[in-house]
Formats: C-alpha cells, sequence, structure tokens
C-alpha cells in the first residue's frame, strides 16, 4: 500500500475552518454594501469596505459547484428560455441538458469538461455560445470528496466509460467538442467505439488545445510532470479526504493543492488582479471590479479529483505519452485511433497556449491515420492563450464560427 501525507488535507481544513467565519462574514455584508453603495456612489468609505470585504471573501476556495446562470440564449434575435436537466447521472457526474424551448435546437453536442479541478462551469461561456446554434450537452462531473467509496474508484477506464455511456445516451446523432485534458479520454472513447462498430459513433469531434502528444514543443506543465516520478506525486500531492464528508477516506489530489499549482505558475498577475479589482472598486469603476471578481468566484471554486483518476494521467499522457505512442489501453485493450474512419476531426490550439502547445492537439491528425483527409480540419488561433481558445472574444468571432460550420458540415 502507498504511504499518503494524509495530514496535509486534515491541517489544510483546520485553516480553512479558522478563516470561515470572518470570510462568511465579509459574504454576508457585501450585498447590503452593494445595495448600500447605489444609494450614496460618491461615498469613500462604502467604496473602500466594499472593495476589502469582497477581497475578503474570495481570499480562498469554494468547494461547491457554482451555478451556470443559463436561463435564456439568444436565437436568431429572439431570446429563448433554457432549463437545466439531469439527462442521465451516475455517481460521479451529471450528463447535464440544457434544454431550449423551441421545436429545433439544432445538432446535439456533448461538451466534454475536464477533470482538472475546476467545475464545469469554467465551460459556461463556452456552452452559452454553442447554445445558440446547437442542442448542448454537458459532463457535469462531481466533486470526488461528495461520493461515497461505497460508489468505487474513478481511473482513466472510468472517465473513458462515462464518455462512452454518456454519447450513447445520446444516440447517433451526435457531436463532441473536448476542452483540454479530456482530449486524450475522448479520442480514446471514439476508437474503442469505432473498434466495436457502435452505432452511435460521433459524427465529429472537436479537440480544443489539448495534451494528446506532450512530447512535441513540452510546455513548463508538461515538464513539471516529468520531472518526479510518479512516487513522488504519490507520496506528496495525495491526500484523504476529512471524516466529515460523504467521500470521507477517499485518497484525492486535493483541491487546494491544484489552485496553488496554478496561482503560483502567475502569482504576480494574479496579486495584480486582486489589486485591481480592490483599485477599481474603490475609484468606482464597478463594472471592471465585478469582472474580476466574477472571474475568481468561478476560478477559486474547485474540487478534489480521484488520486486514480490524477495519477493515471499524470503516467499516461505527461509521463509515457502512451495514446501517441500506441501503449494506451481501455479494461486491458488496445486503443487504436486508426480504427477511426466515421467520425469527423476538427483540431484547434492557441498560438499563445502555455500549458499545451502547438502540435500536441494536432498530432490527433497523425494518430486517425486511417480517415479519410476530407474529413480533417485543424485551426490555429493567432493570439490566442490556453483560455482564450474556448472562451472570450477569439472564442466567439474567431473560433466559435469555425466549429459551427464543421459540425454543420458533417451533421448528415
Amino acid at each position: 500500500m502507498v504511504t499518503t501525507t494524509a495530514p496535509h488535507y486534515q491541517l489544510y481544513q483546520a485553516a480553512f475552518d479558522a478563516c470561515y467565519p470572518m470570510r462568511s462574514t465579509a459574504r454576508a455584508l457585501t450585498p447590503w454594501l452593494h445595495q448600500t453603495m447605489s444609494w450614496m456612489p460618491d461615498n469613500f468609505f462604502i467604496r473602500k469596505l466594499t472593495a476589502m470585504c469582497e477581497a475578503v471573501a474570495l481570499a480562498g476556495l469554494t468547494h461547491e459547484r457554482p451555478s451556470f446562470g443559463i436561463d435564456n440564449v439568444e436565437v436568431d434575435g429572439q431570446t429563448i428560455a433554457v432549463h437545466e436537466e439531469a439527462a442521465h447521472a451516475t455517481p460521479f457526474a451529471t450528463l447535464l441538458h440544457f434544454r431550449k424551448d423551441m421545436p429545433n435546437p439544432g445538432p446535439k453536442v456533448l461538451l466534454i469538461a475536464p477533470i482538472s479541478g475546476h467545475f464545469a462551469t469554467l465551460l459556461t461561456s463556452t456552452a452559452r455560445t454553442l447554445l445558440q446554434h446547437h442542442d448542448v450537452y454537458i459532463t457535469d462531473w462531481h466533486n470526488i470528496r461528495d461520493v461515497p467509496l461505497a460508489a468505487g474508484t474513478f481511473d482513466m477506464d472510468a472517465f473513458i466509460t462515462h464518455l462512452i455511456e454518456f454519447i450513447n445516451h445520446l444516440g447517433p446523432e451526435n457531436h463532441l467538442v473536448s476542452i483540454c485534458q479530456p482530449t486524450v479520454g475522448t479520442l480514446a472513447a471514439v476508437a474503442v467505439m469505432a473498434a466495436n462498430q457502435s452505432p452511435n459513433q460521433p459524427r465529429s469531434m472537436t479537440l480544443m488545445a489539448g495534451p494528446i502528444d506532450c512530447r512535441i514543443n513540452p510546455s513548463t506543465v508538461n515538464k513539471l510532470a516529468t520531472e518526479k516520478p510518479i512516487e513522488w506525486f504519490k507520496k506528496n500531492l495525495i491526500g484523504v479526504v476529512p471524516l466529515r464528508y460523504k467521500g470521507a477516506l477517499r485518497r484525492v489530489y486535493p483541491g487546494y493543492m491544484q489552485i496553488s499549482a496554478f496561482i503560483s505558475m502567475n502569482a504576480e498577475r494574479h496579486m495584480d488582479s486582486f489589486r485591481h479589482m480592490y483599485i477599481s472598486r474603490i475609484e468606482g469603476n464597478h463594472e471592471k471590479a465585478e469582472s474580476i471578481r466574477d472571474f475568481y468566484a468561478e476560478y477559486l471554486a474547485m474540487m478534489d479529483m480521484p488520486a486514480e483518476f490524477y495519477l493515471e494521467t499524470v503516467r499516461l499522457v505527461f509521463q509515457e505519452n502512451a495514446l501517441p505512442r500506441g501503449k494506451l489501453t481501455y479494461r486491458g485493450q488496445p486503443v487504436n485511433p486508426s480504427a477511426i474512419r466515421r467520425t469527423a476531426l476538427f483540431t484547434i490550439e492557441g498560438e499563445k497556449d502555455d500549458i499545451c502547445s502547438i502540435g500536441q492537439t494536432l498530432s490527433a491528425h497523425d494518430l486517425c491515420s486511417k480517415l479519410a483527409p476530407y474529413r480533417k480540419q485543424h485551426h490555429l488561433q493567432p493570439g490566442a492563450g490556453h483560455y482564450g481558445v474556448f472562451n472570450g472574444k477569439r472564442w466567439e468571432r474567431q473560433i466559435y464560427p469555425r466549429v459551427r460550420a464543421f459540425i454543420h458540415d458533417f451533421d448528415e
């Protein structure tokens, strides 16, 4: 049995609990201060107190999924109501459907969110944009610390199984859009379905900014994953869920350790953002302050990752490059992307992506060697970083129109 540094999760929980009264007080005061500020917009003291409460309220993690908040969408100039519905569920995930109140919602698209610490709500903007012309479903992964041990383990095989199960639920007329980390599992799931000649093979899959082959132009993230042996990750990064939660005693890669790693990569930028939020609020630039606040409210919402899935991802994707080397297996059987002949492939990369470098996602084209050339497309987005590939103006104005056209071309 692997020895883990279990106490570090307990120490974090104790520190989190100690800070909770101060943060909860700040959260409770903030709405009242916003209302007061609307009555007295020129009151410097109220603006400063509001800025302080917002900073304190955000200075820590939340472990609960934020709301998607998608209750309507603009379709051809009309406002259409949207309803969140659980189309299918397992102990580990919900297949969430954004059902539109219209007779022809468009092609079915399964938006596959990463299991990389953040909740699926990180893709809210992505889903909202896709909803304009598509019938959108999303993989809403559950926080593993809330999943009882009796539900079993969640590893790479379980991840691929979930994707196949969700795709089968959608039926034969489906398309996939996979972002970042799950692109490897997505390509594997489609390969397995192709090898089994499933009637529900997706009509297309769009892989965006994913680590298909990390040997190509290794990024800082890639190098960090290969500097230490897998035993180091097991010993130093795996904790045990405290007894107070439903997933008590599960081995996990804790959310607080993940966000610490994310922030440390750009610590100065994050400090500047908090400072700008504070100053903007004091100076009365509320739109800018709220934009920064909303971003960090989502960014600092973290979930724990299953230890099995995290360690296999590090080993298979980043250290061993199992998929591009032909070494990845699913339930003991080889995963062979060359079996894919029906599912069209679109890969998208960002010029300035510092997480998944140029060429890593494109490599999927070589792996799908039996797929006809007319079923393959690639787009490199100038000026886009990792997050900008699926969020923001470049996504909405330059990347999404290409995704929409690609799905339309292969929808029949």
